[in-house]
């Protein structure tokens, strides 16, 4: 095996590791060298990008219609939950980096007076469907090479905070190279490249690399409800979205809320060439940003909030497809020719994601689905300021949830 990567590398890709000895190549980088898509190297150096399409808005079904349904709705979303054609994706791969703290993202504790973890809020927020639904639903938790050991232990040392273990599974999300500006893979040590998680959109390869896809087959589950772990209100698999979806004939959906400002740092849903897809607040302009409704509200007013419904089947077409690849420029440290750790205060590599916001464009359709900003929208991004520790815990208070 080792004399095949070797072949392979140096007939067809010196380019791209120049200066790498082969001999006695460590496993870990052999099995990353084995399993590497050369193609993520080709888009930097034939400079291909992803190009988007045109713009233009899309309406959400809004809170004062949802409302008018949504005893019909929940009756739907329920009826899918006790039949166990509903599993729940938990996006934790990140660290929890930008709050001070060097561990999983979900184990950072927001609690004041007494211990409260994200993960903790999480799984009680999912355990009151369960309590409404009389069903335990599958849980599935992706996490990253870097926190998938602790994530698992700290789960265990917690008793899964009460869920039913047995419906829960883990898996760890696929990885891909860093490579120099150009395009040169960069190691992180000597037995291992740089590598970087391939964004959220790649959670569900990763489920089928983990097998998992089987076992959504064998429990007959159709709807996946994919959601982040830093939104600590974060209502999921909430009956009335699901049912909503279900009975608009929709294979995916969206919750959304409404934006407080035209230039709020979040993804709005909208039209991309006619088909549903979401566009970045920093790929709009300032007159798109700005533009409003004959009603005063702004056309490309309902940000995403990272939760989504997905029909499993459409999931597996998807899969079979290559999704877009976004090229992002980040800081990431390498070792130098000497073989010493360097750690750049300015961004020098390239990394590779494919996005969540492709796989919405990618359906048939999607049911814009709006929610009420205070009650299912306290992220935890930063560890002051906007969308902070401080937001996110006085957003827990106004909901009665004693921290």
């Amino acid at each position: 095996m080792k004399e095949q990567i070797r072949k392979n590398i140096e007939n067809t890709n010196q380019k791209y590791l120049k200066g790498l000895v082969y001999e006695n190549v460590p496993e870990r980088l052999e099995r990353q060298l084995e399993e590497m898509d050369w193609s993520y190297l080709d888009l930097v150096h034939n400079k291909k990008s992803q190009q988007r399409g045109k713009f233009e808005p899309l309406a959400a079904t809004e809170i004062s219609e949802i409302r008018e349904k949504e005893e019909v709705y929940r009756k739907e979303g329920l009826a899918a939950l006790k039949a166990g054609k509903v599993g729940a994706i938990l996006l934790a791969g990140g660290q929890g980096t930008r709050l001070g703290f060097d561990k999983a993202k979900g184990m950072f504790n927001i609690g004041v007076n007494k211990n409260l973890y994200i993960f903790e809020q999480l799984i009680h927020n999912l355990m009151q469907v369960k309590e409404e639904a009389d069903a335990w639903i599958p849980l599935y938790i992706m996490t990253s090479e870097k926190n998938d050991k602790d994530t698992r232990e700290f789960f265990e040392e917690h008793d899964y905070f009460g869920y039913n273990r047995d419906y829960i599974r883990f898996f760890v999300q696929e990885m891909v190279p860093a490579v120099d500006f150009d395009g040169n893979v960069l190691m992180e040590s000597e037995d291992s490249l740089a590598m970087s998680p391939n964004g959220n959109g790649g959670w569900f390869k990763s489920m089928i690399k983990a097998h998992l896809d089987e076992e959504l087959k064998e429990k007959g589950i159709e709807w996946l409800n994919v959601f982040a772990v830093d939104n600590v209100l974060q209502r999921i698999a909430d009956p009335v979205f699901i049912g909503a979806t279900i009975l608009s004939g929709c294979v995916s959906g969206a919750k959304v809320v409404r934006k407080v400002s035209p230039d709020e740092r979040v993804g709005a849903m909208c039209l991309e060439d006619g088909k549903p897809s979401i566009v970045e607040y920093y790929e709009l302009t300032p007159e798109m940003a700005e533009a409003k409704n004959e009603n005063g509200s702004l056309l490309y007013g309902f940000g995403v909030i990272l939760n989504y419904l997905f029909r499993v089947d459409k999931l597996m077409d998807i899969a079979e497809k290559n999704m877009p690849l976004h090229i992002v420029e980040k800081k990431v440290p390498y070792l130098d020719e000497n073989g010493q750790l360097n750690k750049p205060q300015e961004p020098n590599a390239y990394k590779f994601e494919t996005l969540i916001l492709d796989m919405i464009y990618m359906m048939d359709n999607c049911l814009p689905f709006e929610v009420e900003r205070e009650k299912e929208f306290a992220p935890v991004k930063n560890a002051t300021g906007t969308d902070s520790v401080e937001t996110a815990r006085e957003l827990l208070k106004r909901n009665g949830i004693a921290i």
